[in-house]
């Protein structure tokens, strides 16, 4: 379990978010209950100065879980927190990209460039652009509670925050427009059927199994996760030969780390690795 106490945390003061550092491990708590996590300007905000910190070189942290407070992951953008020139008016319609450029898109792009290993651990609702945040970890495991649903289509706007690059890359074109267009819920075993989820575990159970795959990713070779991550993404866009060229600059660059050396030790004399991130 992550240690809570005092020593343990990590300096900040959020009002929406907990972030909460235990050795190599690191947890992100969205923290709106009442409002059932729902993605506010300020949530977004310190949701990107968190994630930013576990970025730099300062940060031990080798792994990253986000969760969140209460009976939901996110019920996504807080509609309700729109700033003045957002307000919705036939008179004057919003102009939304605003806040996607200066608040989703900033956040995403840190999520996406992190080089540690993420897990979303959702429990229960994830819905419009807080599926879209799941979306960006390379392990979601749910709780029996949770759902997932695209919600967009509903109040007559299109998936954004991500998800029409993720979901199609994750359970295929039709699945995902089906989703997207009819606004569908998906449970958590029929996320786990259609692969979108790596496991589903009783609610009681859920923090214990992400903090459990998330220290044996913490002790892992940190820069092979990276690495994989890096692959993983540039895959879908690139043509053999590119692919084949980036894991050969890949592995010259894994070849000179110390859990490389370290790795090919520990398969020689036979016995576990004992990776350092190095």
């Amino acid at each position: 379990m992550l240690d809570h106490r005092p020593e343990a945390l990590k300096a900040r003061n959020f009002q929406t978010i907990e972030l909460a550092i235990d050795g190599p491990l690191a947890r992100i708590r969205l923290n709106r209950p009442d409002r059932l996590n729902a993605l506010s300007p300020l949530l977004l905000r310190e949701l990107h100065q968190a994630v930013t910190s576990l970025g730099t070189g300062d940060s031990r942290a080798r792994c990253l879980i986000i969760t969140g407070a209460g009976r939901g992951f996110s019920a996504g953008a807080d509609l309700l927190a729109n700033s003045e020139e957002e307000t919705v008016s036939e008179a004057a319609p919003p102009d939304l990209s605003r806040s996607l450029r200066s608040l989703y898109h900033p956040l995403i792009m840190a999520l996406h460039d992190l080089p540690i290993p993420i897990i979303a651990a959702v429990n229960g609702p994830a819905a419009g652009a807080g599926m879209s945040l799941a979306l960006t970890a390379d392990f979601i495991l749910a709780a029996r509670s949770a759902s997932f649903m695209q919600a967009f289509v509903q109040i007559g706007l299109a998936p954004d925050a991500g998800s029409s690059w993720a979901l199609p890359r994750l359970i295929g074109p039709a699945r995902a427009a089906r989703l997207m267009m009819l606004g569908e819920k998906l449970s958590a075993e029929d996320a786990l059927s259609w692969g979108l989820v790596m496991a589903v575990h009783d609610d009681e159970k859920l923090l214990d199994e992400a903090e459990k795959l998330g220290h044996r990713l913490a002790q892992g070779p940190s820069q092979s996760y990276a690495a994989i991550r890096a692959l993983l993404r540039a895959s879908a866009d690139h043509d053999l030969p590119t692919q084949l060229e980036l894991e050969a600059e890949t592995q010259k660059k894994l070849g000179q780390t110390a859990d490389f050396i370290e790795g090919v030790r520990a398969f020689i004399e036979k016995r576990p690795a004992r990776f350092s991130g190095q």
